[in-house]
């Protein structure tokens, strides 16, 4: 299991993930934050850089915010 700090800017005009020289992640999605929109976005994208499955991509905390902790299975 990884725990990865994200930090997310909703309504970008790109969407796309960087990761920081402090081991965070940056996420550019295009969803507006409403209703989850966003956090199904950051799920999707952040398993497709890590190479793995949507379902080991888990929000710890931060549902509502832009920083998040997001935990992976391996």
């Amino acid at each position: 299991m990884t725990l990865l700090t994200v930090r997310v800017k909703p309504n970008a005009r790109v969407q796309r993930a960087t990761r920081l020289d402090d081991g965070s992640w940056l996420l550019h999605l295009k969803a507006p934050p409403q209703d989850g929109k966003a956090n199904r976005e950051l799920i999707a994208l952040l398993a497709q850089e890590l190479g793995v499955t949507k379902a080991q991509v888990k929000i710890k905390s931060g549902q509502s915010g832009r920083t998040k902790r997001v935990e992976i299975d391996d």
